[in-house]
């Protein structure tokens, strides 16, 4: 790569996300289902106490996403869909061993984004997820076990929710070389803490 005129060494092409558009949708979610579809250790001894719950990935996973532009703002478009958020819920059965299982989330959505322009590279829909279950109870007044494999929960969840427009690019930055990295330092339960640290010798008196 050719220099700079600003005192850099280089230019440097790097592949990344462009980020066209964000928005943060938060809410609480009231008496949502999640059916546990594993649970471990396997066969707890109902009933079940709930412990917590939260959510076990980064991105969340859109489904039925439908994107329209607007006509009366071109830039922009409706986004439709579901965010399915997987979750894990910590519980104690009956006999006090605590367990845990795995569910699912689903939130539909219903926005407005900017949208890029028409190009051979398409642009994709993403969504960064974090859910939180601080309270919930083990389903009782119903079918309690669907199957021999999947329990119910009924669960207050705070849910975050970052929706981004994104394009994979390819952009040419400046570069004022590479970073030096410290090595890692062990942990280590160092035995001879404040032995070591003595003077060698002793002062005189």
């Amino acid at each position: 790569m050719s220099n700079c005129n600003t005192g850099c060494a280089d230019r440097v092409c790097i592949q990344a996300k462009k980020v066209i558009d964000a928005c943060l949708k938060q809410f609480t979610d009231s008496q949502v289902e999640v059916i546990l579809t594993t649970v471990s250790p396997p066969a707890p001894t109902l009933p079940l106490t709930f412990i917590s719950g939260r959510s076990t990935a980064a991105h969340g996973i859109i489904e039925d996403l439908v994107v329209t532009r607007i006509p009366d703002r071109p830039r922009y478009g409706r986004v439709q869909g579901t965010v399915i958020i997987p979750l894990e819920i910590r519980y104690t059965d009956a006999l006090g061993v605590e367990g845990s299982g795995e569910g699912e989330v689903d939130v539909p959505f219903d926005i407005i984004m900017r949208l890029p322009e028409a190009s051979i590279i398409p642009y994709q829909i993403e969504a960064q997820i974090s859910a939180v279950c601080p309270s919930g109870e083990f389903q009782t007044t119903t079918a309690i076990v669907v199957t021999q494999e999947e329990y119910i929960f009924i669960v207050d969840a705070c849910i975050s929710i970052i929706f981004k427009v994104v394009v994979e690019t390819l952009l040419l930055i400046p570069s004022y070389g590479y970073p030096q990295i410290p090595p890692c330092q062990d942990y280590a339960a160092d035995v001879c803490s404040g032995v070591f640290e003595l003077p060698l010798f002793p002062t005189a008196t």
